[in-house]
């Protein structure tokens, strides 16, 4: 390592002000950061320091998502060979799961660093380190064989619109990956839903055993609306338990079917202190609850599907520990916390279950209330401020 950094710090004055190519400056300085801690150091003035810097933030979240990967990469082997109906060994299994994951990680990582990249250069600035963790989530929240060429233009539409243009990152209001999954959907709707997207493989049909379905839990309480009750099976017609719905051997995104594997990363969120317990706590308190009315009603299958089953299928999870989190598109507030938190659970099972075309609601309920995160930090706020002005008021009489 000692050897690269001396290599670095030898081509590195080509790249300052004043050398050939300071017009990659912007490039050459995203690419040093990410392999060694900045140098740079605060020259005069009081200021504060802490080893804790963004960089080492979003390290701490890419840590987190290591198990929802691995699951991932391991259950998109296991949902395209059990479409084929063939007996494979483990790292088979997980290997034919990382060759589908490998291109999306690439593509996501590539468009959007060239926006990033692109946009750094215009202003002659250095590249945010934000796209860090979003160009990882964004592979794990779409379906397994969407084409790349619509994750390239999601991608570079969330980093355009989502971050550039409110000034960056720490300045924008939406979380970017979930722009990207909003683009997709609404662009392209087949590819966001169905039966034939969650499963590698099953798209082109190649030998897929004859009547295999490879629809999600929630996707298929939806198409039996009309129904009151809905026999969950896979494609094979075998029934779903309960873990396989908490283990992750169900279909769906890449990284959100493994509730066991995302509260694994909750656990080092919240004993980081990178995630928040408030928001956490709240989205499912208000998931939880919001399912235990609506169970009560239970008009449709969506209705009557358990509360508790509702927290642990399709990517509600993901979005409760993941993405509401994000601290630059959540409320600040520790009060503005519970309510954020609260409000997105409840919307994310009203619009699962009130929009059966629609039964993933989570994404829906955390983009909204990242346009209301403002508000509720302000009400919020100000309603301190008139505690303590009554206080005040009172202390003078």
């Amino acid at each position: 390592m000692s050897k690269l950094h001396k290599q670095i710090d030898k081509i590195k004055p080509n790249f300052e002000k004043g050398g050939k190519l300071y017009f990659l400056h912007s490039l050459f300085d995203a690419f040093e950061t990410f392999l060694f801690v900045p140098d740079k150091v605060t020259k005069k003035g009081s200021h504060i320091r802490d080893y804790v810097d963004m960089k080492r933030t979003m390290t701490t979240v890419i840590f987190a998502l290591v198990p929802a990967i691995l699951f991932g990469i391991y259950n998109i082997g296991y949902q395209h060979f059990a479409s084929t109906g063939e007996i494979k060994s483990f790292w088979e299994i997980f290997w034919y799961g990382f060759l589908k994951f490998l291109p999306l990680v690439i593509v996501s990582y590539a468009s959007g660093i060239f926006i990033e990249a692109l946009f750094a250069q215009i202003k002659k600035e250095e590249i945010n380190e934000g796209f860090f963790v979003s160009g990882i989530l964004i592979p794990l929240i779409v379906p397994v064989d969407i084409p790349l060429w619509m994750l390239s233009l999601a991608t570079m539409f969330a980093v355009l619109f989502g971050k550039e243009v409110f000034g960056g990152t720490g300045m924008n209001i939406f979380n970017p990956a979930l722009l990207a999954r909003a683009f997709l959907f609404f662009a392209y709707p087949s590819w966001m839903s169905g039966t034939k997207v969650w499963t590698a493989g099953l798209v082109n049909g190649k030998g897929i055993v004859d009547g295999y379905s490879g629809a999600t839990i929630l996707g298929q309480l939806a198409a039996e609306g009309g129904e009151k009750t809905v026999h969950l099976a896979n494609g094979a017609g075998h029934s779903y338990a309960i873990a396989d719905m908490f283990f992750g051997f169900i279909p769906g995104s890449i990284g959100e079917t493994s509730t066991l594997a995302i509260l694994l990363g909750a656990i080092l969120l919240l004993w980081t202190g990178v995630g928040s317990w408030r928001i956490m706590v709240s989205v499912f308190a208000g998931g939880y609850l919001t399912a235990l009315l609506l169970n009560v009603l239970a008009v449709n299958p969506l209705m009557a599907f358990p509360a508790h089953l509702q927290l642990i299928v399709g990517g509600f999870a993901f979005g409760a520990v993941f993405m509401a989190t994000d601290p630059v598109t959540a409320a600040q507030t520790n009060t503005g916390k519970y309510i954020y938190g609260f409000l997105i659970g409840v919307m994310a099972i009203l619009i699962r279950v009130v929009n059966p075309a629609y039964p993933e609601g989570v994404m829906l309920a955390i983009l909204l209330m990242n346009t209301f995160a403002p508000l509720i930090d302000h009400y919020i706020i100000q309603a301190h401020i008139n505690k303590r002005l009554k206080r005040a008021k009172l202390a003078t009489k």
